[in-house]
């Protein structure tokens, strides 16, 4: 009887150690798991972040760009518009003794 106790008693010990064991196998395997899960998460996020400062910089290449056409444009306009008659502040004037412009024909017609 004392015996069987021992037995059983050896038996539960054995048992409870492989089960401790392959508690303890599954936390490295979890372990693992989660390590190359963090390395993989930790690369996705460094890709991203490049990703997104490449965008950045596109971004501000693009509105450098626009802002030189711009003011290019804006300097071709100015440069041209020096050159062009002045359009004339009175439209109502005389014009070889003749009047013109609108004011002259409301006025003769009341």
């Amino acid at each position: 009887e004392r015996r069987e106790k021992e037995q059983k008693l050896s038996k539960e010990m054995a048992e409870k150690a492989t089960k401790e064991l392959e508690k303890m196998q599954l936390q490295e395997k979890a372990e693992v798991k989660y390590k190359e899960w963090l390395k993989k998460k930790r690369a996705e996020e460094a890709e991203k972040r490049k990703k997104e400062k490449e965008k950045e910089r596109e971004k501000e290449a693009e509105l450098q760009e626009k802002k030189t056409r711009s003011e290019k444009i804006f300097k071709e306009w100015l440069h041209n518009a020096r050159n062009k008659p002045r359009p004339v502040l009175n439209g109502y004037g005389f014009l070889c003794g003749k009047t013109t412009g609108l004011y002259f024909y409301t006025y003769v017609m009341t």
